[in-house]
């Protein structure tokens, strides 16, 4: 079989075709076919919003995690309410380390410091659209104090931060009512890792 990678395209034109919060830019693309030969070539929009880093906050002496509520425009677009259960998360900005990130954003987003971190999975969000992909961490806390309303007022952001014990929180990822991607991924792994991580922390 056929192993394609990045010499395998030919990229004829690519141009940005809208630039506003985010950026979409226009390909013109073809590359090989498994048949051999190539594909195309082709036009594809891609969605450039850059790369993410999301923590799930962990407290391994109370067995809880420590997760947020806020709004979020494209769940409203896709029909469904808009306020998500999420873990922490936010935007690589230039000269950033992904422990960087993921350290800014609990203070930033749950008004907490995290001890620890332990990586979880580096992945692409939704790679037939968008260049976006998300490193995912586990970090320790003390859940005693996280609660609260936090939040950069200049982003508009209005999140609500709770804390609830681990099976609970998985019962919400079987239920439903943790339906993004980053968030389920986090918690299905801490299932996994949950009394490794408690030996090692504790």
């Amino acid at each position: 079989m056929a192993t394609f990678g990045k010499d395998d395209t030919d990229i004829v034109a690519r141009d940005t075709v809208y630039q506003g919060y985010y950026r979409v830019d226009r390909y013109r693309l073809r590359h090989r076919s498994f048949a051999g030969g190539w594909v195309g070539p082709m036009d594809r929009e891609v969605f450039e919003r850059g790369h993410a880093v999301g923590v799930l906050l962990y407290d391994p002496v109370r067995d809880t995690v420590a997760l947020i509520e806020q709004f979020r425009v494209g769940a409203l677009a896709a029909g469904r309410s808009p306020w998500l259960i999420e873990i922490v998360a936010g935007i690589v900005e230039e000269g950033e380390s992904p422990e960087e990130v993921a350290r800014r954003e609990a203070l930033e987003e749950a008004g907490c410091q995290v001890e620890d971190l332990v990586e979880i999975a580096d992945f692409l969000v939704t790679p037939g659209a968008s260049s976006e992909t998300v490193r995912l961490y586990c970090g320790r806390v003390d859940s005693g104090a996280i609660g609260g309303v936090h939040g950069l007022a200049e982003e508009s952001e209005d999140i609500r931060v709770f804390v609830v014990d681990v099976n609970e929180a998985l019962d919400w990822v079987g239920n439903g009512r943790i339906a993004n991607a980053a968030g389920m991924l986090a918690l299905l792994w801490l299932a996994r890792e949950r009394e490794n991580l408690r030996r090692r922390w504790r």
